[in-house]
């Protein structure tokens, strides 16, 4: 299940963007589109197993602003700019930021992990930073509604939560489609762990709901030891 599936179905009060959401919205549009035209840089900075063994762990970072293509990109931003906002209102805007790297450099992790017998393994793109702003928005409000664009039933966003990471241990698993599966389940781990961390009140107010989310993530690692992923 890739990002640009998802419709967000109420208002973006982030209608008000913060300048930390553009700047970010707008590193990623300039690296993408100088990897679009430089193949060497794209090369140079994009995630890959046997570069980052190498020692070359800036690829950890850089890769997360580089995009396949203009609607690669266009998703992960067109995503980030609806729920980066929900994510600001409640953390402020240096919270966000931590929360939006720190979800991207787990998502790397877990990608690294996952592939690190696998040299020639590469990728790149924002989904993992954004599905951990996705989560984040999702811990503050999980009543918001959110449907998928082949089947636009509104859900609430918590249970969509729980599909998606559910789905990404069946992606991770059976190797579906060209996607980062494990960036995308590391990175909405990143966000619901670093929320957790900075919100510790949202365990009181949504108890259920925190524990419903944990669920998947136990799951993946349950497989993980037992050998099954």
């Amino acid at each position: 299940m890739s990002l640009k599936y998802i419709v967000y179905l109420g208002k973006n009060d982030g209608m008000n963007i913060n300048l930390v959401v553009l700047f970010i919205i707008g590193a990623n549009v300039l690296v993408s589109l100088k990897g679009f035209n430089d193949f060497g840089f794209f090369e140079r900075y994009k995630f890959n197993v046997g570069g980052i063994r190498r020692g070359e762990q800036l690829r950890m970072v850089t890769s997360g602003f580089l995009h396949v293509d203009f609607m690669h990109l266009f998703f992960n931003m067109f995503t980030l700019y609806f729920f980066a906002p929900v994510v600001v209102t409640y953390t402020g805007s240096l919270k966000f930021l931590v929360i939006y790297f720190a979800s991207l450099l787990i998502g790397n992790l877990f990608s690294l992990y996952f592939h690190k017998d696998e040299y020639h393994y590469s990728a790149v793109g924002a989904s993992g930073a954004v599905s951990g702003v996705l989560f984040s928005a999702i811990l503050f409000q999980p009543q918001m509604k959110l449907a998928l664009l082949i089947l636009p039933i509104p859900i609430p966003a918590y249970i969509f939560g729980i599909l998606y990471l559910l789905y990404s241990i069946y992606g991770m698993r059976s190797r579906v489609g060209n996607i980062g599966h494990d960036a995308h389940f590391g990175g909405a781990v990143g966000g619901y762990l670093v929320t957790l961390l900075f919100a510790p009140a949202l365990f009181e107010q949504n108890t259920l709901m925190v524990g419903l989310l944990a669920i998947p993530i136990i799951i993946l690692f349950v497989l993980q030891r037992i050998g099954k992923l």
